[in-house]
């Protein structure tokens, strides 16, 4: 690959709460795939930490960090969404915070990590970066990406000067990268997408979403981007931090399909369909992150008491893939043919 150093053009997605552990990435990395860390939702000190343990891996590794548009969540419709959970959080003996809290993921002070400690791959999602913090990561070596769900979204990441883009599709597990929270995702194959924005920029194109085998891997490559990002495939893999709650949830047939949905943390994301998002999708307010914090101690005791139904099950279209066993195992799956 030429915009990441690695043996297979596939990606490790970054897979924030757990999933992307070192282990993880000491897999798919022996493997020939370029691991990430994620970032999301670390304090910067946890960041740090993880990153000391990737650099002993003696690899190339990436970091991937939030950063949130500067929306302001509904207050009535907050308060509204909060009443609305009571009886969800009384069921584990806890009670909700009705106050919206807002924060910016520590955001600063891990740029100025990774101006000080560089690494050799940092995206962002969610939004655009400022154009200071591209130029002061590239000046220190670190090659610069943005997570993009459209063409104009693409436009405006090249503007700012970027290496390269990472193209995600709604198939796409977890929260999708959109730079609009408040946007409805039109359904389109990742493959097709990336065939739109190889259109309408000149930057190199990582694919994500619907990486369920060497197919979609195949597709995708065949559209023009440099490699594929696989994220729900690792979930089940022996070395995943997936809790589990998630790893059996993924596991059962009793779980369906999968649905785009706010209900969990004010922004777009894929789950697997269970009782929260069939009682919350519609009234669930957008604002991250401050329904991601309203609904956190709700969602982290239901994970400790092993029930799926209200937990945040993030699932790309294709979870009925996700082995389990060895992701380097995975790895080798997904390679074959290319």
């Amino acid at each position: 690959m030429r915009l990441l150093d690695s043996r297979l053009p596939l990606v490790a997605a970054p897979m924030a709460g757990g999933p992307s552990s070192i282990a993880l990435a000491r897999a798919v990395s022996a493997a020939g795939a370029f691991p990430f860390l994620a970032g999301g939702n670390l304090s910067p000190q946890a960041l740090a930490a993880d990153i000391a343990a990737a650099r002993d891996l003696g690899v190339a590794f990436g970091v991937n960090l939030f950063v949130l548009p500067p929306w302001e969540v509904d207050e009535s419709a907050f308060a509204a969404y909060a009443r609305e959970l009571e009886e969800d959080a009384a069921r584990f003996g806890i009670a909700l915070d009705p106050v919206p809290h807002r924060d910016d993921d520590h955001v600063a002070a891990k740029l100025a990590l990774l101006r000080e400690d560089p690494v050799p791959v940092v995206s962002f999602t969610f939004s655009l970066p400022p154009a200071e913090a591209v130029a002061a990561l590239q000046a220190v070596g670190t090659t610069v990406l943005v997570s993009v769900t459209d063409p104009e979204e693409a436009g405006a990441a090249a503007d700012l000067g970027v290496d390269g883009l990472v193209v995600q599709g709604p198939s796409a597990g977890g929260h999708s990268a959109t730079h609009d929270p408040s946007r409805t995702l039109a359904p389109i194959r990742t493959e097709e997408l990336v065939r739109q924005v190889r259109a309408s920029v000149d930057l190199p194109l990582l694919g994500a979403g619907g990486v369920d085998g060497p197919v979609a891997v195949r597709q995708i490559l065949a559209a023009g981007a440099e490699g594929a990002v696989t994220g729900t495939m690792l979930l089940r893999t022996d070395e995943a931090g997936t809790s589990p709650t998630h790893r059996a949830a993924l596991a059962d047939p009793s779980f369906r399909e999968t649905v785009l949905t706010r209900a969990f943390t004010g922004r777009t994301a894929r789950s697997l369909r269970n009782t929260f998002t069939d009682a919350h999708h519609a009234s669930a307010p957008t604002g991250y992150p401050q329904v991601h914090h309203l609904t956190r101690e709700l969602r982290r005791a239901a994970g400790v008491a092993g029930n799926p139904q209200h937990l945040h099950l993030w699932a790309g279209t294709g979870w009925r893939s996700a082995p389990e066993g060895s992701a380097a195992d995975v790895i080798v799956r997904l390679a074959k043919g290319i």
